[in-house]
């Protein structure tokens, strides 16, 4: 009588699915009369000819760390509104600039390191970043138009996230620098109390329901900040946005500016410096006794308000 024994080997076996060929390391084992395969564990696949091996987490080694998520979604947005086309031959160069400084900012001399610590090469599809090309990128914003190439921006971002622009809202806030090269410092009065610091001054619109920016432009430091919302008026009227509402505070309130107004068709809040013609106005609602009056209070969070309106007359225009 003659006796056979079966002796188990593994194999690779190759499968294909979805068009690409993956590896699997297989046996074959005599089950009830039959040979049948058992799969053992994943290898990788083949691409091009050569063989991609997978291997356990438990055997991979760390070599380095890269940021790479928070990218991904930075990016995705500025290509969803052409930021990098729209910003020219160094689109890319710049908005390496603009992910370091929104997730870990850093200076330009330490951009270089700071890159070696992401994938934006893959990302943005640019290798070798130097210093030197970075500040070509920067001087490259110099030869552009600010005024139109943020409205290109802002009407991009516009077109795809259907922005509501019937409200805008701008304020004036101000800065300080410890260098002395910037030919807009001035010394001025710092919001922050820095005293004896050159200062610019920041002025910015974003609508109002979205908090998007619409535009923003730096002034010299010792412009009063109705003189800067003049400006941005001119802006406003550019964008071609109907219905708006400017929201400020009694800092900008000027009379140029509230013809300026006018002129686009544009609603305003705001509140106006306590003179001696609106102290006037006050003292004669105070004598009439309606000042106090029920109907007249307005809750405002914990606080009670008195509130009354009378007609007011700046040049040729009427408001309330």
């Amino acid at each position: 009588m003659i006796f056979f024994t079966w002796k188990s080997m593994s194999f690779i076996k190759r499968f294909k699915k979805n068009g690409k060929t993956y590896l699997a390391e297989v046996e074959s084992q005599w089950i009830d009369g039959k040979v049948k395969t058992k799969y053992i564990k994943y290898l990788g696949k083949e691409a091009d000819g050569k063989t991609i091996l997978s291997s356990s987490v438990s055997n991979t080694t760390i070599e380095s760390i890269k940021l790479f998520g928070p990218l991904l979604l930075l990016n995705h947005l500025a290509k969803e509104i052409s930021l990098s086309e729209t910003l020219g031959e160094y689109g890319d160069e710049i908005l390496s600039m603009v992910y370091a400084h929104c997730l870990d900012y850093k200076s330009i001399n330490r951009m270089q390191t700071w890159f070696e610590r992401t994938d934006l090469n893959m990302i943005l599809d640019i290798n070798g970043l130097t210093e030197a090309r970075l500040l070509s990128a920067l001087d490259s914003l110099e030869n552009k138009n600010p005024e139109l190439l943020q409205k290109e921006i802002f009407e991009n971002v516009q077109k795809i996230y259907r922005l509501n622009i019937e409200g805008l809202i701008y304020d004036v806030t101000n800065t300080y620098l410890f260098g002395k090269k910037c030919s807009l410092a001035k010394h001025g009065k710092s919001k922050e109390g820095r005293k004896g610091k050159p200062i610019i001054q920041i002025g910015l619109g974003v609508t109002q329901k979205e908090g998007i920016p619409v535009f923003h432009k730096v002034y010299d430091g010792n412009i009063h900040d109705s003189r800067t919302f003049q400006d941005a008026i001119t802006y406003f009227k550019e964008y071609r946005i109907k219905d708006g509402i400017f929201v400020f505070d009694r800092g900008i309130t000027s009379k140029t500016a509230q013809i300026q107004i006018k002129k686009i068709k544009w609603k305003v809040l705001c509140s106006f410096s306590l003179t001696n013609r609106l102290k006037k106005i006050i003292k004669t609602a105070i004598k009439r006794k309606k000042f106090l009056d029920i109907q007249n209070r307005v809750r405002i969070n914990k606080k009670n308000f008195k509130v009354i309106k009378r007609n007011i007359k700046i040049e040729q225009l009427k408001e309330k």
